[in-house]
């Protein structure tokens, strides 16, 4: 039976050795390499090309940036994240840049185990303990960034929004940007729908509150 090639990342030797230790024992792995820093990480994707990776969050470097990189260029590496940071926010932030995987470090062998069997099957692996707040935190970040890509102003919508911040008329608009005044009386209602807004003013002041003009 093949081997999955794993290497772990974790800034506390004595851990870091018991994992290297534990998964050998095994017999399914193969720890292809190890090391305690976001850096090293990079390092070990680039270097080793391991399967699979299980890494802490609290060592040192900007690790929710590494697993984005490692995920973005090496596609085929799955990132378990290891570590005694519980909180449901590191969880969806290790989630959201790419992570297969969150196990808090308080538990048994066999969910770490049975978390890498999941993530090398293409599943999603959360801890027990924060699986539900998790999975709901997920929901509304996905609820959130609808709601956000609705909002969203195309070019010529944020050129409208802009002259009515000069005050000037959907007439003045128009002339200023070779339009019809109907088309642009089409963007205003657009416009007010896109940003619940009821009238001009709100338009201008919900946009800015989006952050949708440059």
């Amino acid at each position: 039976m093949r081997r999955v090639r794993v290497a772990f990342v974790d800034d506390h030797p004595i851990l870091l050795e018991g994992m290297i230790s534990l998964f050998n024992r095994s017999g399914r792995f193969e720890v292809v390499a190890s090391g305690d820093k976001a850096d090293a990480a990079r390092q070990i994707a680039e270097s080793h090309q391991p399967e699979l990776m299980i890494m802490d969050l609290s060592m040192p470097g900007d690790v929710f940036g590494c697993i984005a990189e490692i995920v973005q260029r090496h596609s085929d590496i799955k990132i378990i994240v290891f570590t005694a940071f519980a909180s449901v926010d590191s969880a969806l932030r290790a989630l959201d840049a790419g992570a297969s995987g969150f196990v808090l470090k308080g538990s048994v062998a066999s969910e770490l185990f049975g978390a890498v069997e999941a993530v090398m099957n293409g599943d999603l692996y959360i801890t027990h303990d924060y699986a539900n707040q998790v999975l709901a935190g997920l929901r509304n970040k996905a609820k959130r960034d609808r709601q956000a890509q609705a909002m969203r102003l195309s070019v010529r919508e944020k050129q409208i929004v802009g002259h009515l911040l000069q005050a000037r008329t959907n007439r003045e608009i128009a002339e200023t940007l070779s339009l019809s005044e109907k088309t642009v009386k089409h963007y205003m209602t657009t416009l007010m729908s896109k940003l619940h807004a009821r009238n001009r003013v709100e338009v201008v002041l919900a946009a800015q509150k989006a952050g949708q003009l440059d």
